[in-house]
C-alpha cells in the first residue's frame, strides 16, 4: 500500500497515499494484536477509526504494520459488541445497568471469601489488558480479596520462558534488544514462524538474511523463513531437547565454545559436558529425525559466526518438557559467550499476545509480586506491604489448570475471567467448560459474547486496546503508550475503571485513580521499573526494562557485567531428552501441531469482525499429500479429527508444508473445536500445556 508505484493498491480512508508530514493529526498508540509493539497512528473522524496507519518514526516497526495491526480494526464498530453488562437471570444472561451487575460481583466475591476464604477466590487477569490494569488486577486479588490466586495466558504460552529464562541468566525477559538481533551474522530462529505470526519481525529478520546473514531454522513445518535458510531442521514434534543436546554436542566436540566465557562467567559445564556424550548427531537423529550431516552444518553455522543470535517462539514453549527445552536452548548461548558480550545477541522469545510480558511484569501471577519477587520472600513481600498498607499472602496462588480442577471439585466459589476465552483457547475445553458451569459465580469481562462469556453469570463490556489508556510492554521488553483513539461503545469501561469501581463497592481503596498513578506506584513497589513513567514514554517514546532510574536509559541489552542469578553466573542445564506426553499409534497416527494463522489472532474474536474476513475465511487442517492419500482425503474437503480427548471439524489443505504423519491447525475458529482435541499434559515445572504434541486421526465426510 505504501510503496506501490502506481496506486493500484490503495487502502480507504484519509490517509491514502499521504506521507506522514501531510497526514490528518492522529492519535499515536502501539498495536494491540501480537507482542512485537508497532507504533500506530490511528485517524478518526467522528470518534470513528478512518485508517491505521505505521508509525515511520516506530521504535520496533519503523514504518511497518502487518494486515491485523493496519486493517482489522472493523471490530470497533461490530453489532457484537457488548455495551451493557449481562446478569444471568433464570438461567438467561440479561441486559442490566452496571449498578446492579457489580453490586451482584460484590456481594459474590465477599459471600464466597468468607464463607470458604479468600483462596476459595480466584482472577485470570489479560495479556491483552494494558499493564496499569493487570497490575491493578492482582492488587486487588492480594489487597481486597487477599489471596494470591492471580495468573495470566503466559501460563499457557511462554511461561516456560519465564522460568528457563531465569533459571539460567535470572531475569525473565529476552536477553538482547531487537535492533541488536537484527545486525546478527547468524540466526537461529526455534520453533517460531514469524512471517506469519509476527510479520513485522520476521519482514526485518528476512531483510537481515538477505543482506547475507545465515539462516537456520529449527520447525517441523517448511514456511516463512524455514524456504531462505541455509540449513532447515525438521525435529520430530516434542524432541526439541534431543536437538539441542545435539547441537552443543558439535559445539563441544569441534572447539566453538568461548573457553575463557564458560571459565569466567558461567556454571555447570562438566555436568553438561557429561550429559552430551549421550547425543552425538547419529543418535540424536534417530531420536529427532533430523539428518545427521544437517545437525552438523547447523551446529557449525552457529559455532562460527562472530554475531550469533537465537529467536524462538511457541514451539519451544508448549511442550510437556518446554522449560527443559528453554533451558538446553540457552546452553547454546552460553556455550558460544553469545550473551551479555559482543560476541552474540543471545536469546530471545517472540511473544505471542500484545501484553504477555507485560502481564506477567506487573505481578499477575500466582507465585510472583510485580517485577518477578517471589511471595515466599519475605522481603519482597514487605516492600509491596508499605506500598500498600496490608499483609500479601505468603503462599503461592493457583495456576489456571489448578483453578479450573478445584472448580470442577468444588473447592473454587468465584473466577473472575478478564479478556481472556478459555473455553476456545486453553487445551481440554470440555473440561474447562465443566469447570466454568461448577463455579458458583463466573465473572467475565469482554468485548464480545465469547464461549466463555455463554457460561458467566456475569459479563462486563469492557475497552479495546483502541480505547484504553495505559502502557504494553513487547516482546523485548520495551514499555510504550497506549492512547485512546475514540471512546468504547455504549456503556463499555475500561478493565482499569472496572477493578477501580469494583473496590470501591468492597469498601477498599486501590490509591491508583488514573492508568499513570498505577505505573508510578509499580515502580515502588518494584525497583526495576522505578524509572518509567507515563510522562517519559511520551517524552522518550519507548524505554526497556530494567529501569531503575528516571534519569537513566533502560537496558536494552542484559548481563554485560554480571547476570541476575544469585551467584552472577550463567547457568547451563543438564536435563535430559524425555519423551512427549503423546505418541501417535495405530489408532492415532498423526501428530498435531497447533499454531497461528498471518491474517488472525488468537481466539479471532477481534479479526473475525473486522471486516477481512475474507483474507482467511475457515480453519484449514494442513496435511503432507502422503498422508492425505493414506487416508483419502482430497483437497478442499471437510474432515473430521478425532484425539484422545474430543473431535473437531477442519477444511482439509494439501501441500509439503506439513511433514508426513504429521498434521497442523490453528486455533483462531472456536467453532472448529481444535482445543477439545488437545490433551491435560503439561509442562512439568510450569504447567504450560503441551498444545504442540497431539496424537490424531483423520476421517472423511
Amino acid at each position: 500500500v505504501d510503496t506501490c508505484p502506481t496506486g493500484a493498491i490503495t487502502e480507504p480512508g484519509p490517509g491514502r497515499g499521504l506521507t506522514s508530514a501531510h497526514r490528518p493529526a492522529a492519535t499515536r498508540t502501539t498495536c494491540g494484536y501480537c507482542g512485537v509493539g508497532c507504533a500506530l497512528d490511528v485517524i478518526t473522524s467522528d470518534a470513528e477509526v478512518t485508517a491505521v496507519l505505521p508509525a515511520r518514526d516506530g521504535p520496533v516497526n519503523q514504518g511497518h504494520a502487518c494486515v491485523k495491526g493496519r486493517f482489522a480494526h472493523g471490530y470497533l464498530t461490530s453489532s457484537e459488541r457488548l455495551t451493557r453488562p449481562l446478569l444471568r437471570r433464570h438461567g438467561r444472561l440479561e441486559s442490566v445497568g452496571w449498578d446492579e451487575a457489580l453490586g451482584h460481583v460484590a456481594r459474590g466475591l465477599r459471600e464466597a471469601a468468607d464463607t470458604g476464604g479468600p483462596d476459595t477466590v480466584a482472577a485470570i487477569s489479560s495479556a491483552r489488558a494494558t499493564n496499569e490494569e493487570n497490575y491493578l488486577v492482582q492488587k486487588f486479588m492480594r489487597v481486597v480479596i487477599g489471596t494470591n490466586n492471580v495468573d495470566n495466558c503466559s501460563r499457557l504460552c511462554h511461561s516456560p520462558s519465564a522460568a528457563g529464562l531465569t533459571a539460567s541468566f535470572g531475569l525473565s525477559g529476552g536477553t538482547d534488544s531487537f535492533d541488536d538481533v537484527e545486525r546478527s551474522d547468524c540466526l537461529l530462529v526455534v520453533g517460531a514462524n514469524p512471517v506469519e505470526a509476527h510479520p513485522v519481525v520476521g519482514a526485518r529478520l528476512l531483510r537481515r538474511v538477505l543482506r547475507g546473514a545465515k539462516l537456520v531454522v529449527a520447525d517441523p513445518r517448511a514456511v516463512g523463513l524455514a524456504l531462505h535458510a541455509d540449513v532447515h531442521l525438521r525435529p520430530r514434534p516434542g524432541t526439541n531437547v534431543a536437538l539441542f543436546h545435539g547441537l552443543a554436542h558439535v559445539l563441544l566436540a569441534e572447539g566453538l565454545t568461548d573457553e575463557e566465557f564458560l571459565r569466567e562467567r558461567a556454571t555447570g559445564l562438566p555436568e553438561l559436558v557429561e550429559l552430551l556424550d549421550d547425543y552425538p548427531p547419529d543418535r540424536v537423529a534417530d531420536v529427532t529425525g533430523v539428518p545427521a550431516a544437517d545437525l552438523v552444518a547447523a551446529a557449525r553455522l552457529y559455532g562460527r559466526a562472530g554475531r550469533p543470535a537465537i529467536v524462538y517462539g511457541l514451539g519451544v514453549t508448549e511442550h510437556l518438557h518446554g522449560t527443559d527445552g528453554v533451558r538446553s536452548l540457552a546452553n547454546l548461548a552460553i556455550l558460544r559467550g553469545a550473551v551479555g558480550s559482543d560476541r552474540g545477541h543471545g536469546v530471545n522469545p517472540l511473544r505471542g499476545q500484545n501484553n504477555v510480558q507485560g502481564a506477567s511484569d506487573m505481578g499477575a501471577l500466582p507465585d510472583l509480586l510485580p517485577g518477578y519477587g517471589k511471595v515466599t520472600d519475605p522481603a519482597v513481600r514487605s516492600r509491596a506491604e508499605a506500598v500498600w498498607g496490608v499483609q500479601v499472602p505468603e503462599r503461592p496462588g493457583m495456576r489456571i489448570p489448578d483453578m479450573f480442577a478445584a472448580a470442577r471439585a468444588g473447592e473454587l466459589r468465584a473466577l473472575w475471567v478478564i479478556g481472556e476465552d478459555v473455553c476456545a483457547t486453553d487445551p481440554d475445553a470440555n473440561r474447562v467448560a465443566e469447570a466454568l458451569d461448577a463455579c458458583p459465580l463466573v465473572v467475565c469481562n469482554e468485548l464480545f459474547l465469547s464461549e466463555t462469556a455463554r457460561h458467566a453469570d456475569v459479563v462486563l463490556p469492557v475497552a479495546s486496546w483502541l480505547e484504553k489508556d495505559g502502557t504494553f510492554v513487547n516482546f523485548d521488553r520495551r514499555f510504550q503508550r497506549v492512547r485512546p483513539a475514540v471512546p468504547p461503545p455504549g456503556e463499555a469501561r475500561s478493565d482499569f475503571d472496572v477493578v477501580r469501581a469494583l473496590a470501591a463497592l468492597m469498601g477498599a481503596d486501590l490509591d491508583c485513580s488514573a492508568p499513570a498513578d498505577a505505573l508510578a506506584e509499580c515502580g515502588r513497589v518494584a525497583p526495576v521499573f522505578a524509572g518509567l513513567s507515563h510522562e517519559r514514554l511520551d517524552r522518550e517514546g519507548a524505554v526497556p526494562w530494567p529501569c531503575p532510574d528516571p534519569g537513566r536509559p533502560g537496558q536494552a541489552k542484559l548481563y554485560a557485567e554480571r547476570f541476575a542469578t544469585p551467584d552472577g553466573r550463567a547457568h547451563l542445564a543438564s536435563a535430559p531428552y524425555l519423551p512427549p506426553g503423546e505418541t501417535p499409534d495405530d489408532d492415532y497416527p498423526l501428530v498435531l501441531v497447533t499454531g497461528r494463522r498471518w491474517a488472525h489472532y488468537n481466539s479471532g474474536s477481534m479479526t473475525r469482525r473486522g471486516g477481512n474476513l475474507a483474507l482467511d475465511p475457515v480453519d484449514f487442517l494442513d496435511l503432507h499429500p502422503d498422508d492425505a492419500a493414506r487416508y483419502g482425503v482430497r483437497d478442499g474437503a471437510q474432515v473430521g479429527v478425532e484425539s484422545r480427548h474430543g473431535r473437531a471439524r477442519l477444511i482439509a489443505r494439501i501441500s509439503e508444508q506439513t511433514a508426513t504423519g504429521q498434521a497442523f491447525c490453528s486455533f483462531h475458529f472456536p467453532a472448529s473445536g481444535v482445543n477439545r482435541l488437545t490433551s491435560d499434559h503439561a509442562d512439568t515445572v510450569t504447567s504450560c500445556p503441551e498444545y504442540k504434541v497431539t496424537a490424531v486421526r483423520v476421517t472423511v465426510g
